[in-house]
């Protein structure tokens, strides 16, 4: 049995974890390798652009980290040739088990109740801690009720997301038409990610780009009230980031990490019946590297690779395991 394949991960107050592993979530329209806790990408990012500095983090503290397979569109994810990219796979996993960043938030979460089924039976591992940066967080919820209705082995002991649009995230909006492009005020930054997601919006009618939406996601009718009751009685932690910040702008885009709002990322207008008591932080970062790379920002300044929010995913896991 392979170190990956071990039961017993990680001893917390002198308990042994058995069978117990974290697995971070990419987001919309990202490419993720599939890692475990001694294999990853052997060429450029080890884990992609989003999940390398947080599974390094994780790993050097002790944890069972898997990162999940993202693609975009119905495939594997064998490479990203883009920006912080990644080659050299050394285990590549099929569609099935692969999430398609840039379609539904539901047919995600079924991709990714497979792959955490799978790392229950091929990784002894039973018990799961979900890191979720930005769409990821969406696919981790729409995972929890396929878990439960398929009668997968897996038990989901946390959530944690990570500049993840609970209520759309404002680009989309304005893509949409739901949002006036006024509402970007002076923002140089803040006009160009509205204009780039609105192009990227034309050329793709998958669902992620409509779905990322204030329409989809929120009101009485809205996707997150569709799920009330599938968070109840998870420890949950929400992290913001606020780096763009105008005093005289409207809370649907300020402040904001350059694609979602400090207000959708800490959920405040969803409803206690969907999201119950739970952490909230909020950090001075940008939603990715892609953003600091932009703005000429140190990568320590995007939210998945700031110091204090690893510290603070740590206390986050520590608390559920407490």
């Amino acid at each position: 049995m392979s170190s990956d394949r071990a039961v017993g991960d990680r001893a917390v107050g002198g308990r042994a974890e058995v069978s117990r592993a974290v697995v971070i979530v990419s987001g919309g329209a990202s490419i993720s390798p599939f890692t475990t806790p001694s294999e990853a990408a052997r060429t450029g990012f080890a884990a992609g652009s989003t999940d390398t500095a947080l599974r390094e983090h994780l790993l050097t503290a002790g944890y069972r980290v898997f990162t999940s397979p993202a693609a975009l569109g119905a495939g594997p994810a064998e490479r990203d040739e883009g920006f912080a990219g990644f080659d050299d796979v050394p285990l590549l996993l099929p569609a099935a088990l692969t999430v398609n960043a840039a379609g539904s938030i539901q047919d995600a979460g079924a991709s990714l109740a497979a792959f955490l089924t799978h790392l229950a039976r091929e990784y002894d591992v039973a018990t799961v801690d979900l890191v979720g940066h930005s769409m990821g967080g969406l696919f981790s919820r729409a995972a929890l009720p396929v878990l439960r209705e398929n009668g997968s082995p897996v038990q989901i002991a946390s959530l944690t997301t990570i500049g993840t649009p609970w209520e759309g995230a404002f680009s989309a909006d304005f893509a949409l038409g739901d949002l006036a492009f006024e509402a970007a005020l002076d923002s140089i930054p803040t006009q160009t990610s509205m204009r780039e997601f609105a192009l990227l919006a034309e050329v793709s009618s998958e669902g992620a780009s409509q779905e990322v939406t204030r329409r989809y996601l929120a009101g009485e009718a809205g996707w997150n009230e569709r799920q009330r009751g599938v968070l109840d009685d998870l420890p949950v932690v929400l992290i913001a980031g606020d780096y763009f910040s105008d005093d005289d702008g409207q809370p649907e885009i300020w402040p904001h990490d350059g694609l979602v709002s400090r207000h959708s990322a800490l959920a405040l207008g969803v409803s206690p019946e969907v999201l119950p008591p739970h952490g909230a932080h909020t950090f001075p970062d940008v939603h990715s590297i892609y953003f600091t790379d932009r703005l000429g920002l140190p990568m320590e300044r995007a939210l998945t690779w700031d110091p204090d929010v690893l510290a603070t995913v740590v206390g986050a896991l520590e608390m559920a395991r407490s």
